[in-house]
């Protein structure tokens, strides 16, 4: 889960590599380097740290063409000095970048002629120094690299610099993009278009197994296997970028949390119709769906609590089974329950999830139809799907989700209402339907009363839960995934421990952990299980503790309440996550936490 810009060009190279690092830094921030070509030397700047750091200490001065930068998170090796890239050979003729994890690299490690050179801890910089002993014997830096991906084991997308000026470029598994400006500034390498879109135009989506030498300009894209040309789109650079400004807010996440109104509007934005739904990425595939007997759901975090509520809706609305995997452990079971003609839905965010990726790749070998949700149009997870849905939350930065959770659930209620209205044999009434469509649109003006309304209360309560070690959520039916989403927040930026529960569930374990020091966060709506959940919570202050209420009764005799507007109970995840949103992010900041930067955590995760 590494940044990795590159430039090569007409123009000085600095304030591009320095401004792309700043802007993938949610990519990673354990620390930060760059290389540039410099009167015909290659001189390299690290730093531990953001990279700030890193601008601190390179000199404004600098006037070179040509350089590589890197923000790194770290996976082999801790955050040190040694450990940041770029990774340069000891003698600076080469240096690399990487995004990615080598999986063999203690073999290749082992078969080093220069192994007792290695400064690093890490699998990047054996990467490197097997090129370069290739390198040194043939003098032919394409056909070294391409030798080496061969062999390698894992997920890569490096970029390599020669003290010649050379530029290589290859990929397999982790992302990464080629972009220019038709006016011909120069290219541009990047793990992703924010880094450049500023600057460029047009892009291209590097092709999987694939190297390209780009020291003369763009060439073509060869497959490292059999060096056969590899075809490519370039397609024009995505407006999407635009959300990587805080516009005045303290932190991203608040900024993303006041986003969602506008977010949720935008995508319901022409996918309603005279009360019909429509999708079109699912153009041709409506039989499909109408016959399906079996739904399976990968996913991962924030993303896995929204194929929970996705299980929810598709079952209650169309009456089909559905199932919700955790990517990283759908490929590795022995036997999964995926058939030829079955449906299996992938959400991510970034797209770029590689367990999600891995899963749905498992899945298509089997002869799933594969259906990607995801917020960026051109990610791994969109080129690879056969449908799917945009969910429109714009630029997503802040590491913990806000708006793309809000999103994928309202993406997937839409798809799940989609699905119901091609059913031949309806599973809910037509008045039913039209209820849940004709409240959905009212959601965004709910969220926004609340977020507009006085905070103070859930102020209150960060303050308290702050000096607090753990903090439990319950929820039953529909609220349960929220319990989840709920305390994956609030262990992300404030590292409280905090765990989501069935409410039911409270009393075969849980209920051991409750004291006169415990928090314990409940979720209410207006169902059938309302009573079941107060008794719940009657168990709870009776053995000490504190309980949060959320929900839409303002009078319970409770330590606290957080009041929420009433809806119909499928609708209420919307509007019961903003509260806890607010919850966590309040909490984290009277700890002193890094709300945007929570330790060891990385905004995309790149790598399985």
């Amino acid at each position: 889960m590494c940044g990795i810009v590159a430039y090569k060009g007409r123009q000085r190279c600095l304030p591009f590599l320095l401004n792309g690092l700043a802007k993938l830094e949610y990519r990673g921030y354990d620390s930060a380097g760059l290389t540039i070509l410099e009167n015909n030397q290659l001189a390299t700047y690290k730093s531990v740290g953001p990279v700030s750091e890193l601008a601190k200490l390179v000199s404004p001065d600098l006037a070179g063409l040509s350089g590589i930068a890197h923000t790194r998170w770290a996976t082999h090796g801790e955050p040190t000095l040694n450990n940041a890239h770029p990774h340069r050979t000891w003698n600076n003729r080469l240096v690399l970048v990487h995004n990615g994890i080598i999986e063999n690299y203690k073999a290749i490690k082992n078969n080093l002629k220069y192994k007792d050179k290695l400064a690093s801890d890490t699998d990047s910089e054996v990467f490197l120094y097997a090129v370069y002993e290739l390198y040194e014997q043939n003098n032919d830096l394409m056909q070294s690299i391409r030798a080496v991906c061969e062999k390698v084991d894992g997920a890569f997308a490096v970029v390599l610099l020669g003290e010649n000026g050379q530029m290589i470029i290859a990929r397999k598994g982790s992302p990464m993009v080629v972009a220019y400006s038709s006016s011909g500034s120069g290219i541009f390498v990047a793990s992703d278009s924010l880094a450049v879109s500023e600057y460029c135009d047009k892009i291209i989506y590097v092709p999987d197994c694939s190297v390209c030498d780009l020291t003369n300009g763009l060439d073509k894209f060869v497959n490292f296997h059999d060096w056969s040309p590899v075809a490519y789109r370039i397609e024009d650079v995505s407006l999407e970028d635009s959300g990587a400004d805080k516009e005045g807010f303290d932190h991203f996440m608040l900024k993303e949390i006041y986003d969602q109104p506008s977010c949720v509007d935008m995508c319901l934005r022409g996918r309603i119709c005279d009360d019909q739904i429509k999708l079109g990425g699912f153009l041709g595939y409506e039989n499909i769906f109408a016959t399906a007997n079996h739904i399976t759901i990968v996913a991962c975090g924030s993303s896995y609590h929204a194929g929970i509520l996705a299980k929810y809706f598709i079952e209650e609305l169309c009456g089909i089974k559905t199932s919700v995997e955790h990517a990283s452990e759908f490929k590795h079971r022995v036997n999964n329950s995926i058939e030829p003609k079955d449906i299996v839905i992938g959400i991510s965010q970034s797209g770029e999830t590689a367990d999600t990726i891995s899963a749905l790749e498992e899945a298509k070998s089997m002869g799933a139809l594969i259906v990607g949700i995801t917020n960026v149009v051109n990610s791994s997870i969109a080129r690879l799907t056969d449908c799917g849905i945009h969910i429109r939350a714009s630029r997503e930065i802040g590491v913990a989700s806000t708006k793309a959770f809000t999103n994928q659930v309202v993406s997937l209620l839409l798809l799940s209402l989609w699905i119901e209205q091609n059913l031949s044999t309806k599973k809910v009434s037509n008045s039913y339907r039209l209820e849940i469509i004709k409240e959905l649109g009212l959601i965004s003006s709910k969220i926004q009363n609340y977020l507009n309304s006085d905070h103070d209360n859930i102020q209150n309560i960060a303050k308290y839960i702050a000096d607090k070690d753990n903090c439990l959520y319950l929820g039953r039916g529909i609220c349960y995934p929220i319990a989840l989403e709920g305390a994956l927040k609030l262990k992300e930026i404030s590292y409280i421990r905090a765990e989501g529960y069935p409410a039911g569930e409270m009393k075969h374990g849980p209920i051991a952990l409750i004291d006169k020091d415990s928090v314990v966060v409940t979720l209410l709506n207006n169902t059938s299980q309302y009573q079941k959940m107060m008794s719940n919570i009657r168990e709870i202050e009776s053995r000490g503790a504190n309980v949060i209420c959320v929900g839409i009764d303002n009078e319970l005799d409770v330590y606290a309440n957080i009041l929420i507007e009433s809806t119909l109970d499928i609708l209420s995840p919307l509007l019961s996550v903003i509260p806890l949103q607010m919850l966590s992010y309040y909490t984290a900041i009277y700890r002193g936490c890094n709300v945007d930067k929570p330790r060891n955590l990385a905004k995309s995760v790149t790598v399985e």
